[in-house]
């Protein structure tokens, strides 16, 4: 993902961007990024994650029990779909749980036991190198997901991921999906500093410290700060 939202052409992606004006909370941007999955993609529910990896894996929203159902076997079993999709950074597609039980033993026979789902997508919200958490898609009935839909899944949560970020770590007054931030020195003097500290490109730096922000629930500008006063510093194994 190259940090803009001009290629995230999907119908999908660009109701999200439409219903961005009114909602600029984290569950309630969780809230709009299911609903508007739900009604532009052949799913039955929908939930979202950050974290979703770490004890601290916060579940933003679900629209019904059985995705809040999910979300909580694999937290408790330490395994499955959002595990998977949180750890690589990279979609799970899984068409039918019941002939994929070999991957996540555990966690498929929990599925199948105590829930109606057969399909299930995962997504990571993903920034540059960052992943913020997990996207998790569920249908009754086994099947792949249609590849434009899969393409429209793919372009909505990495606008998902922009605008959680840009929410949080943004003050609301500049054009956060912009990732140059050419109109802000100190964010940009900060860039290069984390760059040079991680060995790593400018848009990694960047979503390092987009990262960072979103954790400690700090805007951008003030990370930047800390960041040119040398009262942050990044260090290569840092999460």
């Amino acid at each position: 993902m190259s940090g803009t939202v001009d290629e995230q052409d999907g119908p999908v992606g660009r109701a999200l961007l439409a219903a961005f004006e009114a909602t600029h909370d984290d569950r309630g941007l969780a809230e709009q990024v299911c609903r508007t999955c739900l009604s532009g993609l052949d799913v039955d529910g929908a939930s979202l994650a950050l974290h979703a990896v770490s004890a601290a894996r916060e579940t933003l929203w679900a629209s019904d029990a059985v995705a809040g159902l999910l979300d909580d076997l694999e937290f408790s079993l330490g395994e499955g779909v959002c595990m998977e999709a949180a750890t690589t950074g990279r979609p799970v597609f899984v068409a039918d749980i019941c002939a994929d039980m070999r991957r996540w033993p555990v966690f498929a026979d929990a599925v199948v036991e105590r829930t109606p789902a057969r399909a299930l997508f995962a997504l990571p919200l993903r920034w540059g190198a960052v992943n913020l958490g997990v996207l998790h898609l569920y249908r009754r009935t086994p099947g792949p997901l249609p590849a434009e839909q899969r393409r429209d899944a793919v372009a909505a949560v990495n606008t998902a991921a922009l605008m959680m970020l840009g929410a949080r770590t943004d003050p609301g007054d500049g054009p956060w999906l912009d990732p140059t931030v050419s109109n802000r020195a100190e964010i940009h003097q900060a860039t290069g500093m984390v760059l040079a500290q991680l060995g790593i490109g400018a848009t990694d730096a960047l979503a390092r410290m987009r990262a960072h922000a979103f954790s400690e629930k700090r805007l951008l500008l003030d990370v930047a700060h800390d960041i040119v006063t040398r009262r942050l510093q990044f260090t290569p194994d840092e999460p």
